[in-house]
Order: structure tokens, then sequence, then C-alpha cells
């Protein structure tokens, strides 16, 4: 049986009485009825296949298609690939809870499942950043666009955002492992948050939470100001163009484009940026649910799927294997 915290903290008797923690239990969704997590749990599943085929069928078209091999098509199939890890790292081991009920998961497994999901959502905004900046040069210097985004540039900027994410959050997995663990082993959530991990240490956190504060809070608020003056920029430029079916196309995908930021760093800036004691842990779990499931199932759908261009390419892509399945 695990000490408590208190239990452990008021022992003077040292380290060989501490009941080391080898192990968490994750007890997100665990007071809802067996047959509602299983429902649930087959949602989520759909969700997944959804977000995954939905972001894998980007890559395909993207690869195969000479029509789609432009910049902005590069980022979008990058940002898919992306969002089918950023997914996979939360929602499989949330479908084994739901599904099988066991809860149970190992420290290097929680400190790595936490680690890919704070540095591949560092990745993504600064991915939404270099996206955004690529939508500018397009609509606001379309005559200079090809001149600006070169090959080289583009693949540049993509090794940049993946370095700065899986680079810049390396310092938590170095110091997760640093952390003891001695008293109660429930994190009362479903997937290795940062809060609920540290509120289980033995060892002195204020440190990580300090950096965590400061460096989350600047890559959230940074990219997100980036990104917004970007889209201002786009904003204005599309005031000036003289059609207004013009006009009206370029504020539609701005718009669902949009939608989809305000998802991405709404949840994240009321989790990261500005959390509060008040809020409950059933809002986190939603909150964190908009996060990890809905969000990487909107992107595909927001940024391509919607796309006449992707569309004709998806069908002719189709139409090329009925061909071959079917002489």
């Amino acid at each position: 049986m695990f000490l408590s915290r208190q239990e452990v903290l008021k022992s003077s008797m040292g380290p060989e009485n501490e009941t080391a923690v080898t192990e968490f239990i994750l007890e997100g969704f665990s007071g809802l009825d067996q047959r509602l997590q299983l429902f649930l749990s087959l949602v989520l599943f759909l969700i997944y296949l959804t977000t995954v085929m939905g972001n894998a069928t980007i890559i395909f078209l993207v690869c195969v298609n000479q029509h789609l091999q432009t910049p902005m098509y590069f980022f979008i199939s990058n940002l898919s690939f992306l969002e089918i890890w950023f997914t996979s790292c939360t929602s499989t081991k949330l479908f084994v809870m739901l599904g099988s009920g066991r809860r149970t998961i190992s420290l290097s497994s929680c400190f790595a499942q936490s680690y890919f999901y704070f540095a591949l959502g560092c990745t993504e905004f600064v991915l939404l950043v270099v996206m955004s900046f690529d939508r500018y040069v397009a609509i606001c210097q379309p005559l200079r666009y090809v001149a600006i985004m070169k090959p080289q540039l583009c693949i540049h900027m993509i090794v940049a955002a993946w370095v700065i994410g899986i680079t810049l959050l390396s310092y938590r997995l170095v110091l997760l492992f640093k952390l003891n663990f001695c008293g109660s082993n429930k994190i009362h959530h479903f997937f290795c948050d940062s809060s609920p991990l540290f509120k289980l240490s033995c060892s002195g956190t204020s440190l990580l939470w300090k950096i965590d504060s400061v460096l989350l809070s600047f890559v959230i608020l940074g990219s997100l100001c980036l990104t917004l003056a970007f889209y201002m920029g786009i904003f204005f430029c599309i005031l000036r163009l003289p059609a207004a079916s013009g006009r009206k196309k370029a504020f539609t995908t701005c718009s669902s484009h949009l939608t989809t930021l305000a998802i991405a760093y709404g949840s994240c800036i009321a989790l990261y940026v500005c959390p509060s004691e008040e809020v409950s842990l059933e809002t986190n779990r939603i909150v964190g649910l908009l996060n990890t499931v809905l969000y990487p199932l909107l992107n595909p759908f927001i940024y391509s799927l919607r796309n006449k261009t992707v569309i004709l390419a998806l069908h002719k892509a189709i139409a090329r294997a009925a061909v071959q399945i079917f002489p």
C-alpha cells in the first residue's frame, strides 16, 4: 500500500522507510459508468482513426501529386505528420484505459508521454507561425512569392520548427527523471500532464514549475503574437482587394483557420499560461480533450480537405487506384 505524501514528509527515519513509486495510475474518467466508458472509448477511437486517416491522406496526396508540391501544402503535410504523433501520444493510452480498465503507466512511459506532448505541441506552435508567414507572403506579396518561398527556405523553416520543439523541451525529460515519487501514485488526469504530475513528487518542484511557466508562456504567447500579426497583415491586404468575391473567399479561408487557432491557443492558454485553482478537474479534462483529440481532427478538414485542388487530387488518386484494382 502506498503511503500518503503527508506520512512520508512526517517520517524522519530515512529514505529506507519511504515507499518508492514505480508506476502511476491514471484516474481520468474513472468516475464514469463502465458502459459509458466503453461508449466514450469507441467514440474517441473512431475520432482517432478519422484523424489519422485524414492526415495520412493529405501526406500521401502531397507526395504523389505534383500540383500539391508547393510550399503551402509542404507545410500542411508536415503539420499533418505532426498531428498524427501528437494525438497518438495521449489517445492510445486513453483507449486502453477506457476499454480495458488498465490505468497503470510506468514512470518512464509517463515521463516520455509528458515530454512528447509538450515537445510536439511546441513544434506545432512554431509551425503555425511558419504557415501564417507563408500565407502572408502569398496574399500580400504574390509577385514575390516564388522568389521568397524557395524550397531551401521552406526546408530550413520546417527543420527549425522541429529542432526548436524537440530541444527546447528536453529540459523537461532530464528534470522529470531527477524527481522522486514516494507518496500517492494516482494522477487525476487521463494523461501525464505537468500539474498533476508535479504535485505527486516528494522532491522540490519549484524550479520545474518556474521553468515550465516561463518557457511555455513564451512559446504559446510569442507564437500567438507572431501568428496574429501575420493574419492582421493578411486582413488589411484582403480589404484592399478590388473584387468582392475575392475578399469573401479570402475571409472565409482565414476565418476557418482562425477557428482552429482559437481552439489550440485558447485551450493551451487556459491550461498552461493562465491556470486557475478554481477550475474543476472535469473542466481541465474537457479542455485537454479539445486540445489532444478535437483539434488534430479539425486540421485536415480546415486546411486541406475543403480545398478544391486537394479534392480533385483525391478523386484522381481514387480513380487510379480503382483502375489498378479493377482493370
